[in-house]
């Protein structure tokens, strides 16, 4: 299938089903569809397909699902010693009390790239489903400042990871850390990365096959999840954790 061949979705049906993930392209990698609309429908129809959409504020809605995939299991995050130098910084780590806060941070412009992928129309998108209980953030604070997160997408015992952002050097590391002890504690399967990096792959992400990464997906994503997860107020001891994480090493 080329460029040219590729489905556009009707944005009128939102519950029109997406081709099969292996149907995407090989270049540009994992591209699989176009158009549509941002609905909450539509877009967790596409998480439990293990597709996403990823597109630039000038282009249509574009839909991946990329091979190889990124993924992250929780207990297996790196945790490097200029990483457990920032725990003691004091830094206070909260969840679900600033999504918003995360998702317009993840949208500021950085200083490799002028542009962003986080649109207005996806920031309204996800906004709702945290409303619904199925996006969540990681908000990391120094005093009153929003200095770090990390936001995505809940599916039983998988986290669709999206986007994370630093506004002090390893803000989104210590977000990251927190988002792998608490899916962790809560007894999550793996975290989706999506597209595999350096530096995830130095935190202890690693690329799977797209066919082992749906299988992955069709055994957690309905699989409930500990009761406790997402309940804002919940706290961790990180330090008690990575003491547990290292017995099992």
């Amino acid at each position: 299938m080329s460029d040219d061949d590729l489905p556009w979705l009707d944005a009128n049906n939102e519950c029109a089903a997406f081709p099969h993930p292996e149907q995407a392209l090989n270049e540009p990698d994992g591209l699989l569809a176009v158009g549509g609309k941002l609905s909450t429908t539509r877009i967790l129809n596409a998480y439990k397909n293990g597709i996403f959409p990823w597109y630039s504020q000038d282009q249509p809605i574009l839909w991946w699902s990329p091979n190889p995939r990124g993924v992250l299991w929780p207990r297996d995050f790196i945790v490097h010693k200029s990483l457990k130098r920032l725990i003691n910084k004091g830094w206070k780590v909260t969840y679900d009390q600033d999504f918003e806060g995360v998702i317009r941070a993840c949208a500021e412009p950085r200083a490799d790239n002028n542009g962003t992928w986080v649109t207005e129309d996806m920031i309204q998108a996800y906004c709702e489903l945290h409303r619904l209980h199925s996006a969540h953030s990681i908000e990391v604070w120094d005093a009153d400042k929003l200095v770090g997160g990390v936001y995505g997408i809940a599916l039983g015992k998988l986290f669709a990871g999206e986007s994370m952002f630093s506004r002090q050097t390893g803000g989104s590391k210590i977000a990251l850390l927190y988002l792998a002890a608490y899916l962790d504690s809560w007894d999550y399967a793996l975290i989706d990365t999506q597209m595999p990096t350096e530096h995830l792959s130095s935190l202890g992400g690693c690329s799977i096959s797209r066919g082992d990464y749906l299988s992955l997906l069709e055994a957690n994503c309905d699989q409930p999840v500990a009761e406790q997860a997402w309940k804002a107020g919940q706290d961790i001891n990180i330090k008690q954790w990575l003491c547990s994480q290292s017995s099992r090493s």
